[in-house]
Protein backbone atom coordinates (compact mmCIF):
# COMPACT_ATOMS: atom_id res chain seq x y z
CA UNK A 1 0.00 0.00 0.00
CA UNK A 2 2.87 2.21 0.80
CA UNK A 3 4.57 1.94 -2.44
CA UNK A 4 1.53 2.34 -4.54
CA UNK A 5 1.15 5.63 -2.60
CA UNK A 6 4.67 6.86 -3.10
CA UNK A 7 4.08 5.88 -6.83
CA UNK A 8 1.14 7.98 -6.66
CA UNK A 9 2.94 11.08 -5.57
CA UNK A 10 5.95 10.93 -7.50
CA UNK A 11 3.48 10.83 -10.48
CA UNK A 12 1.96 14.30 -9.14
CA UNK A 13 -1.16 13.09 -11.15
CA UNK A 14 -3.99 15.77 -10.93
CA UNK A 15 -7.29 14.65 -9.05
CA UNK A 16 -8.46 13.11 -12.29
CA UNK A 17 -10.69 9.84 -13.05
CA UNK A 18 -6.86 7.95 -13.71
CA UNK A 19 -6.22 8.62 -9.92
CA UNK A 20 -9.45 7.55 -8.18
CA UNK A 21 -8.94 4.38 -10.59
CA UNK A 22 -5.54 4.16 -9.30
CA UNK A 23 -5.41 4.89 -5.62
CA UNK A 24 -8.81 1.82 -5.60
CA UNK A 25 -6.34 -0.48 -7.49
CA UNK A 26 -4.13 0.43 -4.37
CA UNK A 27 -6.69 -0.29 -1.56
CA UNK A 28 -7.86 -3.98 -3.39
CA UNK A 29 -3.64 -4.84 -3.76
CA UNK A 30 -3.33 -3.94 -0.06
CA UNK A 31 -6.57 -6.05 1.01
CA UNK A 32 -5.63 -8.83 -0.75
CA UNK A 33 -2.17 -9.12 0.30
CA UNK A 34 -3.12 -8.45 3.73
CA UNK A 35 -5.45 -11.73 3.55
CA UNK A 36 -3.31 -13.87 1.77
CA UNK A 37 -2.14 -15.73 5.11
CA UNK A 38 -2.41 -15.21 8.51
CA UNK A 39 -0.13 -14.10 10.56
CA UNK A 40 -0.95 -14.27 14.28
CA UNK A 41 -1.05 -10.41 15.54
CA UNK A 42 2.19 -9.43 17.78
CA UNK A 43 -0.31 -6.78 19.66
CA UNK A 44 -2.03 -9.98 20.24
CA UNK A 45 -1.54 -11.78 23.61
CA UNK A 46 -2.59 -15.13 24.48
CA UNK A 47 -5.29 -15.43 26.95
CA UNK A 48 -4.25 -15.74 29.97
CA UNK A 49 -4.91 -18.79 32.42
CA UNK A 50 -7.61 -18.76 34.93
CA UNK A 51 -7.86 -21.67 36.88
CA UNK A 52 -5.27 -24.24 35.93
CA UNK A 53 -1.20 -23.05 36.68
CA UNK A 54 0.69 -24.16 33.26
CA UNK A 55 -1.17 -25.06 29.60
CA UNK A 56 -2.89 -28.53 28.68
CA UNK A 57 -3.79 -29.85 25.75
CA UNK A 58 -6.09 -32.03 24.80
CA UNK A 59 -5.28 -34.11 21.14
CA UNK A 60 -8.30 -35.81 19.90
CA UNK A 61 -8.02 -37.95 17.17
CA UNK A 62 -11.00 -38.96 15.11
CA UNK A 63 -9.85 -41.97 12.83
CA UNK A 64 -11.43 -41.65 9.28
CA UNK A 65 -12.73 -38.03 9.70
CA UNK A 66 -12.88 -37.05 6.65
CA UNK A 67 -12.29 -33.45 5.97
CA UNK A 68 -16.12 -32.14 4.94
CA UNK A 69 -17.54 -34.37 7.19
CA UNK A 70 -18.11 -31.67 9.59
CA UNK A 71 -20.47 -30.05 6.94
CA UNK A 72 -22.70 -33.16 6.63
CA UNK A 73 -25.20 -32.57 9.43
CA UNK A 74 -25.59 -29.69 12.35
CA UNK A 75 -22.24 -30.17 14.31
CA UNK A 76 -23.14 -26.97 17.00
CA UNK A 77 -19.77 -28.21 19.20
CA UNK A 78 -17.15 -28.66 16.10
CA UNK A 79 -19.01 -25.11 15.37
CA UNK A 80 -17.87 -23.34 18.29
CA UNK A 81 -14.68 -24.87 18.27
CA UNK A 82 -13.96 -23.57 14.89
CA UNK A 83 -16.24 -20.12 15.73
CA UNK A 84 -14.13 -19.81 18.67
CA UNK A 85 -10.74 -21.26 17.76
CA UNK A 86 -8.49 -21.77 14.55
CA UNK A 87 -8.96 -24.32 11.30
CA UNK A 88 -6.94 -25.73 8.67
CA UNK A 89 -9.32 -24.11 5.83
CA UNK A 90 -8.70 -26.88 3.40
CA UNK A 91 -7.92 -29.39 5.75
CA UNK A 92 -4.65 -31.55 7.58
CA UNK A 93 -2.68 -33.27 5.03
CA UNK A 94 -2.01 -36.87 6.16
CA UNK A 95 1.92 -38.32 5.76
CA UNK A 96 1.79 -41.05 3.16
CA UNK A 97 0.86 -43.83 3.51
CA UNK A 98 -2.55 -42.74 4.34
CA UNK A 99 -3.00 -45.39 7.00
CA UNK A 100 -3.81 -44.97 10.69
CA UNK A 101 -1.00 -46.07 12.43
CA UNK A 102 1.78 -44.17 10.27
CA UNK A 103 -0.03 -41.15 10.83
CA UNK A 104 -0.79 -41.65 14.54
CA UNK A 105 2.34 -41.77 15.03
CA UNK A 106 3.80 -39.29 12.99
CA UNK A 107 0.86 -36.79 14.69
CA UNK A 108 2.44 -38.31 17.63
CA UNK A 109 6.44 -37.44 17.34
CA UNK A 110 6.46 -35.15 14.57
CA UNK A 111 8.54 -37.94 12.01
CA UNK A 112 7.83 -39.35 8.60
CA UNK A 113 6.81 -43.02 8.90
CA UNK A 114 10.31 -44.07 7.43
CA UNK A 115 11.80 -42.30 10.45
CA UNK A 116 9.52 -43.36 13.26
CA UNK A 117 9.36 -46.76 11.88
CA UNK A 118 5.57 -47.39 11.45
CA UNK A 119 5.62 -47.22 7.86
CA UNK A 120 2.15 -49.00 7.09
CA UNK A 121 -0.30 -51.03 9.43
CA UNK A 122 1.52 -54.46 8.90
CA UNK A 123 4.72 -54.76 7.90
CA UNK A 124 8.21 -57.57 7.89
CA UNK A 125 11.39 -56.31 9.12
CA UNK A 126 13.59 -58.21 6.29
CA UNK A 127 16.69 -58.08 8.66
CA UNK A 128 15.45 -60.17 11.20
CA UNK A 129 12.04 -61.88 9.69
CA UNK A 130 9.97 -60.69 12.18
CA UNK A 131 6.45 -59.08 11.61
CA UNK A 132 4.78 -55.97 12.98
CA UNK A 133 0.66 -55.67 13.48
CA UNK A 134 -1.59 -53.51 15.51
CA UNK A 135 -0.73 -55.61 18.72
CA UNK A 136 2.89 -55.63 18.98
CA UNK A 137 4.33 -53.06 21.63
CA UNK A 138 7.86 -54.06 21.39
CA UNK A 139 9.51 -50.44 21.45
CA UNK A 140 12.62 -51.87 18.94
CA UNK A 141 9.54 -51.08 16.31
CA UNK A 142 8.75 -47.66 17.68
CA UNK A 143 11.42 -45.36 16.76
CA UNK A 144 11.19 -41.19 17.84
CA UNK A 145 10.36 -39.72 20.64
CA UNK A 146 5.85 -39.35 21.00
CA UNK A 147 4.48 -36.24 22.70
CA UNK A 148 3.71 -38.08 25.74
CA UNK A 149 7.32 -39.10 26.34
CA UNK A 150 8.49 -35.79 25.64
CA UNK A 151 5.94 -34.28 28.32
CA UNK A 152 6.85 -36.79 31.21
CA UNK A 153 10.77 -36.56 30.50
CA UNK A 154 10.36 -32.64 31.77
CA UNK A 155 8.98 -33.88 34.83
CA UNK A 156 4.87 -33.51 34.22
CA UNK A 157 2.43 -35.68 33.61
CA UNK A 158 1.09 -37.12 30.35
CA UNK A 159 -2.01 -39.15 29.67
CA UNK A 160 -3.60 -41.76 26.76
CA UNK A 161 -6.59 -43.11 25.69
CA UNK A 162 -6.66 -45.52 22.99
CA UNK A 163 -3.94 -43.65 21.21
CA UNK A 164 -1.86 -46.21 18.59
CA UNK A 165 1.60 -46.45 20.11
CA UNK A 166 1.00 -45.43 23.66
CA UNK A 167 0.78 -48.34 25.30
CA UNK A 168 4.73 -49.06 24.31
CA UNK A 169 6.96 -48.54 27.18
CA UNK A 170 9.52 -46.70 26.03
CA UNK A 171 12.27 -44.77 27.75
CA UNK A 172 10.79 -42.56 30.35
CA UNK A 173 7.02 -43.72 29.53
CA UNK A 174 5.84 -46.56 31.21
CA UNK A 175 2.13 -46.60 30.12
CA UNK A 176 1.08 -45.45 33.86
CA UNK A 177 -2.05 -47.25 35.00
CA UNK A 178 -3.83 -43.89 36.26
CA UNK A 179 -2.75 -42.46 33.09
CA UNK A 180 -2.89 -44.64 30.29
CA UNK A 181 -5.81 -46.90 29.10
CA UNK A 182 -4.91 -49.60 26.70
CA UNK A 183 -7.46 -49.62 22.98
CA UNK A 184 -10.45 -51.27 23.99
CA UNK A 185 -13.17 -50.96 21.22
CA UNK A 186 -15.89 -52.10 23.88
CA UNK A 187 -15.11 -49.41 25.88
CA UNK A 188 -18.16 -46.67 25.56
CA UNK A 189 -17.17 -43.46 24.26
CA UNK A 190 -18.68 -41.57 26.74
CA UNK A 191 -16.86 -43.61 29.55
CA UNK A 192 -13.40 -42.55 27.01
CA UNK A 193 -14.58 -38.79 27.64
CA UNK A 194 -15.76 -39.15 31.37
CA UNK A 195 -12.16 -40.58 31.95
CA UNK A 196 -10.71 -37.74 30.55
CA UNK A 197 -12.54 -35.32 32.51
CA UNK A 198 -11.95 -37.30 35.92
CA UNK A 199 -8.54 -35.69 35.10
CA UNK A 200 -9.17 -32.17 35.97
CA UNK A 201 -10.40 -33.24 39.52
CA UNK A 202 -6.90 -33.85 40.29
CA UNK A 203 -4.95 -31.00 42.28
CA UNK A 204 -3.50 -28.82 39.64
CA UNK A 205 -0.03 -29.82 40.22
CA UNK A 206 -1.14 -33.45 39.20
CA UNK A 207 -3.01 -32.45 36.06
CA UNK A 208 -1.53 -33.90 33.00
CA UNK A 209 -0.28 -31.72 30.58
CA UNK A 210 -1.24 -34.00 27.76
CA UNK A 211 -3.86 -36.07 26.98
CA UNK A 212 -4.48 -37.69 24.19
CA UNK A 213 -7.64 -39.33 23.08
CA UNK A 214 -8.20 -41.85 19.83
CA UNK A 215 -11.78 -42.63 18.66
CA UNK A 216 -11.99 -45.03 16.34
CA UNK A 217 -15.11 -43.30 14.03
CA UNK A 218 -15.85 -42.49 11.68
CA UNK A 219 -13.38 -45.31 10.20
CA UNK A 220 -15.39 -48.05 11.14
CA UNK A 221 -18.54 -46.78 9.17
CA UNK A 222 -16.37 -45.52 6.24
CA UNK A 223 -15.03 -49.10 5.82
CA UNK A 224 -18.42 -50.43 5.34
CA UNK A 225 -20.23 -48.37 3.35
CA UNK A 226 -17.91 -45.43 1.81
CA UNK A 227 -17.73 -41.66 2.97
CA UNK A 228 -21.39 -40.81 1.48
CA UNK A 229 -23.48 -43.00 3.53
CA UNK A 230 -26.08 -41.45 6.13
CA UNK A 231 -24.15 -43.70 8.79
CA UNK A 232 -21.19 -41.75 8.51
CA UNK A 233 -23.68 -38.82 8.64
CA UNK A 234 -25.10 -40.48 12.42
CA UNK A 235 -21.49 -41.37 13.37
CA UNK A 236 -20.40 -37.71 12.87
CA UNK A 237 -23.13 -36.47 14.75
CA UNK A 238 -22.51 -38.80 17.53
CA UNK A 239 -18.83 -37.07 17.92
CA UNK A 240 -19.96 -33.82 17.68
CA UNK A 241 -22.35 -34.95 20.72
CA UNK A 242 -19.39 -36.45 22.43
CA UNK A 243 -17.31 -33.05 22.18
CA UNK A 244 -20.40 -31.44 23.68
CA UNK A 245 -20.26 -34.09 26.75
CA UNK A 246 -16.35 -32.96 26.85
CA UNK A 247 -16.70 -28.97 26.62
CA UNK A 248 -20.11 -29.29 29.60
CA UNK A 249 -17.48 -30.79 31.84
CA UNK A 250 -14.60 -28.76 31.41
CA UNK A 251 -17.03 -25.64 31.54
CA UNK A 252 -18.38 -27.54 34.70
CA UNK A 253 -14.79 -27.70 36.33
CA UNK A 254 -14.60 -23.91 34.92
CA UNK A 255 -11.23 -24.67 32.99
CA UNK A 256 -12.84 -24.83 29.65
CA UNK A 257 -10.93 -21.55 28.71
CA UNK A 258 -7.40 -22.50 30.38
CA UNK A 259 -7.19 -26.13 28.23
CA UNK A 260 -6.41 -26.19 24.65
CA UNK A 261 -8.28 -28.97 22.56
CA UNK A 262 -7.02 -30.31 19.47
CA UNK A 263 -9.14 -31.71 17.24
CA UNK A 264 -7.62 -34.11 14.02
CA UNK A 265 -8.31 -36.83 12.42
CA UNK A 266 -5.55 -39.17 11.04
CA UNK A 267 -7.04 -39.29 6.78
CA UNK A 268 -9.57 -39.15 4.83
CA UNK A 269 -11.79 -42.17 2.91
CA UNK A 270 -13.06 -42.72 -0.56
CA UNK A 271 -15.36 -44.83 -2.10
CA UNK A 272 -14.45 -48.30 -3.57
CA UNK A 273 -16.67 -50.41 -6.12
CA UNK A 274 -15.93 -53.77 -7.62
CA UNK A 275 -15.72 -52.21 -11.19
CA UNK A 276 -12.17 -50.23 -9.65
CA UNK A 277 -10.55 -53.41 -9.55
CA UNK A 278 -6.86 -53.95 -10.92
CA UNK A 279 -5.80 -58.39 -10.67
CA UNK A 280 -2.05 -59.18 -10.45
CA UNK A 281 -3.50 -62.66 -12.60
CA UNK A 282 -3.38 -60.57 -15.65
CA UNK A 283 -0.14 -59.76 -15.10
CA UNK A 284 1.17 -63.39 -16.65
CA UNK A 285 2.28 -63.32 -20.00
CA UNK A 286 4.66 -60.26 -18.65
CA UNK A 287 4.95 -61.78 -14.99
CA UNK A 288 4.14 -63.95 -12.46
CA UNK A 289 3.85 -62.72 -9.19
CA UNK A 290 4.14 -65.16 -6.34
CA UNK A 291 1.55 -64.48 -3.19
CA UNK A 292 4.50 -64.55 -0.60
CA UNK A 293 6.34 -61.86 -1.95
CA UNK A 294 3.01 -59.19 -1.16
CA UNK A 295 2.97 -57.82 1.78
CA UNK A 296 0.06 -55.43 1.18
CA UNK A 297 -2.37 -55.59 -2.14
CA UNK A 298 -4.02 -51.95 -1.53
CA UNK A 299 -4.64 -49.42 -2.49
CA UNK A 300 -0.55 -49.25 -1.30
CA UNK A 301 0.54 -52.32 -3.60
CA UNK A 302 3.80 -53.55 -1.11
CA UNK A 303 6.00 -56.27 -2.80
CA UNK A 304 9.65 -57.38 -1.36
CA UNK A 305 11.02 -60.06 -3.46
CA UNK A 306 13.84 -62.41 -2.59
CA UNK A 307 17.50 -60.64 -2.38
CA UNK A 308 18.09 -62.57 -5.73
CA UNK A 309 16.02 -61.53 -7.67
CA UNK A 310 16.19 -57.90 -9.58
CA UNK A 311 13.58 -55.33 -7.87
CA UNK A 312 14.59 -53.40 -10.80
CA UNK A 313 13.26 -56.40 -14.05
CA UNK A 314 9.95 -56.99 -11.79
CA UNK A 315 9.43 -53.03 -11.87
CA UNK A 316 10.26 -52.73 -15.47
CA UNK A 317 7.72 -56.62 -16.89
CA UNK A 318 4.50 -55.00 -14.14
CA UNK A 319 4.57 -51.51 -15.67
CA UNK A 320 4.96 -53.29 -19.33
CA UNK A 321 1.85 -55.45 -18.60
CA UNK A 322 -0.33 -52.06 -16.99
CA UNK A 323 0.70 -50.23 -19.93
CA UNK A 324 -0.19 -52.77 -22.56
CA UNK A 325 -3.84 -52.28 -22.13
CA UNK A 326 -4.41 -55.46 -21.99
CA UNK A 327 -4.71 -55.66 -17.95
CA UNK A 328 -7.88 -54.97 -16.92
CA UNK A 329 -7.91 -51.12 -15.36
CA UNK A 330 -4.12 -51.49 -15.63
CA UNK A 331 -3.40 -47.62 -16.15
CA UNK A 332 -4.74 -47.15 -12.34
CA UNK A 333 -1.43 -48.70 -11.14
CA UNK A 334 1.90 -47.29 -11.47
CA UNK A 335 4.61 -49.33 -9.54
CA UNK A 336 8.23 -48.28 -8.59
CA UNK A 337 11.42 -48.89 -6.67
CA UNK A 338 10.98 -46.96 -3.78
CA UNK A 339 14.12 -45.03 -4.27
CA UNK A 340 11.76 -43.42 -7.51
CA UNK A 341 8.83 -42.87 -5.49
CA UNK A 342 7.69 -39.03 -5.71
CA UNK A 343 10.29 -36.99 -3.10
CA UNK A 344 7.11 -35.57 -1.51
CA UNK A 345 5.75 -39.22 0.19
CA UNK A 346 9.20 -39.43 2.21
CA UNK A 347 8.53 -43.07 1.76
CA UNK A 348 12.61 -44.52 0.96
CA UNK A 349 14.72 -44.32 3.58
CA UNK A 350 14.04 -47.18 5.95
CA UNK A 351 14.76 -51.00 4.93
CA UNK A 352 11.09 -51.72 6.56
CA UNK A 353 9.83 -50.45 3.31
CA UNK A 354 9.60 -52.53 0.60
CA UNK A 355 11.49 -52.41 -1.97
CA UNK A 356 8.81 -52.09 -5.04
CA UNK A 357 5.95 -50.14 -4.05
CA UNK A 358 2.76 -49.76 -6.24
CA UNK A 359 0.15 -46.75 -5.98
CA UNK A 360 -3.57 -46.78 -7.18
CA UNK A 361 -5.39 -44.02 -8.39
CA UNK A 362 -7.96 -42.70 -6.43
CA UNK A 363 -10.67 -45.44 -5.32
CA UNK A 364 -8.98 -48.54 -7.49
CA UNK A 365 -8.22 -51.57 -5.29
CA UNK A 366 -5.02 -54.34 -6.02
CA UNK A 367 -6.32 -57.82 -5.81
CA UNK A 368 -4.80 -61.55 -6.75
CA UNK A 369 -7.58 -63.10 -8.19
CA UNK A 370 -10.96 -62.00 -9.76
CA UNK A 371 -14.09 -63.48 -7.30
CA UNK A 372 -17.63 -63.30 -7.41
CA UNK A 373 -18.10 -61.35 -4.41
CA UNK A 374 -19.50 -57.71 -5.01
CA UNK A 375 -19.25 -54.49 -2.59
CA UNK A 376 -19.20 -50.54 -2.82
CA UNK A 377 -17.53 -49.62 0.77
CA UNK A 378 -14.47 -47.02 1.46
CA UNK A 379 -11.15 -47.22 1.80
CA UNK A 380 -7.64 -45.10 2.84
CA UNK A 381 -3.76 -45.75 2.05
CA UNK A 382 -3.64 -44.01 -1.23
CA UNK A 383 -1.07 -40.92 -1.75
CA UNK A 384 -1.81 -38.08 0.23
CA UNK A 385 -1.65 -35.70 -2.61
CA UNK A 386 -5.68 -36.89 -3.04
CA UNK A 387 -7.99 -34.64 -1.83
CA UNK A 388 -10.07 -37.24 -0.62
CA UNK A 389 -7.28 -38.26 2.07
CA UNK A 390 -7.37 -34.94 3.69
CA UNK A 391 -8.76 -34.72 7.34
CA UNK A 392 -9.32 -31.87 9.66
CA UNK A 393 -7.55 -29.78 12.36
CA UNK A 394 -8.41 -27.85 14.76
CA UNK A 395 -7.20 -26.01 17.64
CA UNK A 396 -9.31 -24.14 20.57
CA UNK A 397 -7.90 -22.79 23.34
CA UNK A 398 -5.60 -19.91 24.67
CA UNK A 399 -2.84 -19.81 21.81
CA UNK A 400 -5.15 -20.26 19.03
CA UNK A 401 -6.64 -16.73 17.59
CA UNK A 402 -10.10 -16.57 17.50
CA UNK A 403 -12.10 -17.73 13.74
CA UNK A 404 -9.24 -17.85 12.22
CA UNK A 405 -8.29 -19.81 8.77
CA UNK A 406 -4.83 -21.03 8.29
CA UNK A 407 -3.79 -23.16 5.13
CA UNK A 408 -3.29 -26.84 5.04
CA UNK A 409 -0.61 -28.40 6.85
CA UNK A 410 1.26 -31.73 6.74
CA UNK A 411 0.27 -33.42 10.33
CA UNK A 412 3.95 -33.56 11.24
CA UNK A 413 4.17 -30.14 12.39
CA UNK A 414 1.53 -31.03 15.34
CA UNK A 415 4.13 -31.92 17.39
CA UNK A 416 6.05 -28.59 17.50
CA UNK A 417 2.58 -26.90 18.27
CA UNK A 418 2.14 -29.04 20.44
CA UNK A 419 5.52 -28.59 22.64
CA UNK A 420 5.30 -25.19 21.63
CA UNK A 421 1.75 -24.72 23.24
CA UNK A 422 3.07 -26.96 26.60
CA UNK A 423 6.82 -24.63 26.37
CA UNK A 424 8.45 -27.96 26.25
CA UNK A 425 11.67 -28.35 24.55
CA UNK A 426 10.99 -30.85 22.00
CA UNK A 427 12.89 -33.97 20.42
CA UNK A 428 14.40 -33.61 16.51
CA UNK A 429 11.65 -34.06 14.29
CA UNK A 430 10.43 -33.53 10.28
CA UNK A 431 8.34 -30.51 11.09
CA UNK A 432 9.37 -26.93 10.73
CA UNK A 433 10.40 -25.45 13.86
CA UNK A 434 9.12 -21.78 12.84
CA UNK A 435 5.33 -23.39 12.29
CA UNK A 436 4.15 -22.65 16.05
CA UNK A 437 4.34 -19.22 15.30
CA UNK A 438 2.88 -18.89 11.98
CA UNK A 439 -0.29 -20.53 14.18
CA UNK A 440 -0.02 -19.63 17.69
CA UNK A 441 -0.66 -16.07 19.51
CA UNK A 442 2.41 -15.44 21.26
CA UNK A 443 2.54 -16.76 24.97
CA UNK A 444 1.17 -14.35 27.67
CA UNK A 445 3.68 -14.24 30.57
CA UNK A 446 2.86 -11.27 32.99
CA UNK A 447 2.48 -8.48 30.41
CA UNK A 448 5.40 -9.52 28.30
CA UNK A 449 5.54 -10.64 24.51
CA UNK A 450 7.42 -14.46 24.72
CA UNK A 451 6.96 -16.01 20.90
Amino acid sequence: MVSCLLSLNKASLKPTATTFFFFAACLILSALSSSASFQPSRTLLSRPLNKLRRPVVILISCDGFRFGYQHKTPTPNIKRLIDQGTEAETGLIPVFPTLTFPNHNSIATGLYPAYHGIVSNSFTDPNTGDGFTQKIFNPKWWLGEPLWETVVNQGLNAATYSWPGAEVNKGSWTCPKQFCSPFNESVPFEDRIDTILSYFDLPTSEIPALVTLYLEDPDAQGHEVGPDHPRITDAVARIDKLLGRMIAGLEKRRVFKDVHVILVGDHGMVGTCDQRLIFLKELAPWINIPENWIERYTPLLSIRPPPNVSAADIVAKINEGLESGKVGNGKYLKVYLKENLPSRLHYSDSDRITPIVGLAAEGFKVEMNKTEAKECAGAHGYDNAFFSMRSIFIGHGPRFPKGVKVPSFENIQIYNLVTSILNLHGARNNGTSSFPKAVLLPRYNKNVLVS
